[in-house]
């Protein structure tokens, strides 16, 4: 058994992989681009530094304090502040991620279709008496049983599927890097898209002149850096953790600072924005594809490659961003499918739950994970053959987590400053010495995060779409009193 679980436990590159898929998007940067052109970049740097490193650098400290709890933000929020704003905060994070998993289980297919297609052939889709949706919707099913089988034998699986997708998402982003410096050497210096300063302050997408839509592109770079909270259930299985864990997060939190700042500037170097994103047939969708094509493209050019040559690279540089994105979302999944679920499980007491639900069986919380695979199941079968009204009824569950899977954020923040106040807290590692300069921090974060969940409240009510608005407040209000309903009803049978 204890080699069992000596061959269990995350080192640091395992972590900082597991990390980095469940953070780092790679789409994130070609979108940025198409957005914002160059001045993404000052956006992603001003979120990086106003909320995703301090907010990084909070979780090294909760992570090393709390190394052998294994309840991740749910045990760190408690140990701060108490269990009843500690569960509200966990319930409301773990009910939006089943709903991500929902999406997810009828999208992955979209970057597998570009690595065997070279194009999302998906709506063509059909087998048998089944449509495109319905059959989408099997292979979800399909989808989520794989992943609660392989993931339920334990960490160690799971260890190697986020190194492989850790392992294409990094390649993905080598290609991306040396194509893009071999198309700036091969061109003498010349890049697609001017380098001014001008060009670092506004954007050439006409859609993005306004100060509200260069708001709202602030919120899209604060999401971007969002999910690094979801590693906090693995502490307890990290090797030497109080040292692991913190040097794990902070590696992770600068490489992805930098590595989506690079990206944006090297996509720069090889697209040209009027040329290649100003056209009606790209989106936030497919920008991805068309980016990594035209790199393929314009490598092949600048080898003076025959047209034919050039555009069959940009083809397969595409398929193959659509398997690294196919892994990286994978990746991400089963990481997620795990992760929020055991801190959720593993951090409450066992008799919150009824039956055998809070039983943990080799380390894993193997009876939830399985209730939640049969609950993300039935909302992937209802969705796909339940017609229009269940698609507008996903919809509207999609609007309710758009702002109940950030404001945790919120939580974990300000629960930062009573666990720097708590001295009988042993804290061995430190990066905010000072209680001031951290409380500042943590009010900083708290209210970063609130400002762009405040925005993406009002921003459909602003162009006319009430409704909208109502469903995202109506997301946290309700997991909100779920959660208090399920933390009284046991407070109440425990007195």
């Amino acid at each position: 058994m204890n080699n069992e679980q000596k061959t269990s436990k995350l080192t640091l590159i395992p972590l900082i992989l597991m990390i980095f898929t469940s953070v780092f998007g790679f789409a994130n940067m070609p979108r940025a681009f198409f957005l914002m052109g160059y001045s993404a970049i000052p956006w992603y740097l001003i979120s990086a530094i106003l909320f995703f490193i301090p907010y990084a650098f909070m979780l090294s400290e909760y992570g090393a304090a709390f190394k052998d709890e294994k309840g991740g933000i749910y045990s760190w929020m408690e140990k701060s502040v108490g269990p009843k704003y500690a569960f509200v905060a966990t319930f409301m994070w773990y009910a939006s991620y089943v709903v991500w998993m929902v999406n997810i289980c009828s999208s992955i297919w979209v970057p597998l279709s570009n690595a065997i297609f070279g194009s999302d052939k998906t709506g063509e889709w059909a087998f048998g008496f089944l449509n495109s949706t319905q059959l989408l919707g099997v292979l979800g099913v399909l989808w989520i049983i794989f992943i609660t089988v392989v993931a339920s034998k334990g960490l160690d699986k799971i260890k190697k599927i986020t190194s492989v997708a850790g392992t294409a998402v990094s390649l993905l982003n080598i290609v991306l890097l040396i194509g893009a410096i071999a198309v700036l050497i091969a061109n003498k210096g010349q890049v697609a898209e001017p380098i001014t300063l001008n060009a670092f302050v506004n954007s050439p997408n006409p859609s993005y002149q306004s100060l509200i839509s260069v708001i709202s592109f602030m919120v899209f770079a604060i999401f971007a850096f969002g999910g690094i909270e979801a590693v906090g259930g693995l502490v307890d299985q990290t090797e030497n953790s109080e040292k692991t864990f913190p040097r794990g997060v902070t590696i992770a939190a600068i490489v992805i600072s930098v590595g989506y700042c690079v990206g944006i500037l090297m996509v720069g170097l090889f697209t040209n924005w009027n040329d290649i994103l100003a056209g009606k047939s790209v989106n936030m969708a497919n920008v991805a594809y068309v980016v990594m094509n035209n790199l393929g493209y314009q490598v092949g050019t600048a080898l003076g490659l025959s047209q034919t040559v050039a555009v069959s690279i940009g083809t397969w540089i595409a398929r193959f961003t659509g398997l690294s994105m196919f892994l990286a979302l994978t990746g991400a999944f089963f990481t997620l499918a795990y992760s929020p679920l055991k801190q959720l499980i593993e951090g409450t007491p066992k008799k919150m739950w009824p039956g055998k639900m809070g039983e943990i069986e080799d380390g894993m919380p193997k009876n939830a994970m399985w209730i939640q695979c049969i609950v993300v199941a039935v909302i992937v079968l209802l969705v796909s053959f339940g017609g229009e009204d269940a698609q507008a009824f996903f919809g509207k569950l999609v609007l309710m987590t758009n702002v109940a899977m950030t404001i945790p954020y919120m939580f974990i923040a300000a629960a930062f400053i009573k666990f720097k106040n708590n001295d009988s807290i042993a804290k061995p590692f430190e990066i905010y010495k000072n209680k001031k300069i951290a409380a500042a921090l943590s009010i900083l974060v708290t209210v970063v995060v609130g400002f762009a969940n405040f925005f993406t409240i009002i921003e459909p009510a602003v162009n006319g779409n009430i409704a909208n608005t109502i469903w995202m407040i109506a997301g946290p209000v309700v997991f909100s009193i779920v959660a208090i309903v399920i933390f009284n009803n046991y407070a109440k049978k425990n007195k």
